[in-house]
């Protein structure tokens, strides 16, 4: 049965402790474009396409009081039960300038047995960021 509605994935928002060093960190380790930091440094946004994504204080009363404060992992050995995933045409060099831009490095990337190139690093939070290549190549459109 085909769906009447047609939703469109809008944004991905990351709850971190300074969305100022957090969108910054993600613009140099990562090559994004900040697309808007607000000037109370409660929202920041980047450049990031159809999808994107956002960053926000992890405690604030309007979230906080609605949804639930947010839980953090307890030690390293714990992660977020979301990751992030950025894909790559080279992820060793992707993997390496995000790790000289402050990313700590998780696991160096593989080929995995899908054949997926996949490295793991966290972010200044502690966030699982996947660094990986593309599972197929993006079709290119046709204008």
């Amino acid at each position: 049965m085909a769906s009447t509605m047609n939703p469109a994935f809008a944004y991905t928002v990351v709850y971190v402790r300074d969305v100022a060093k957090s969108v910054v960190f993600y613009a140099s380790a990562f090559g994004y474009n900040v697309r808007r930091l607000d000037h109370s440094h409660k929202w920041a946004e980047l450049d990031s396409g159809p999808t994107t994504i956002a960053f926000t204080p992890l405690h604030q009363r309007e979230t906080d009081d609605l949804t639930g404060k947010v839980q953090l992992p307890d030690s390293n050995g714990e992660r977020n039960p979301v990751e992030i995933c950025f894909d790559y045409a080279d992820v060793d060099a992707a993997y390496k300038h995000a790790v000289d831009n402050g990313a700590a490095p998780v696991s160096s990337p593989e080929i995995k047995n899908w054949g997926q190139k996949v490295g793991y690093v966290r972010d200044i939070d502690g966030i699982v960021v996947r660094l990986a290549s593309y599972v197929n190549e993006p079709t290119k459109s046709v204008s």
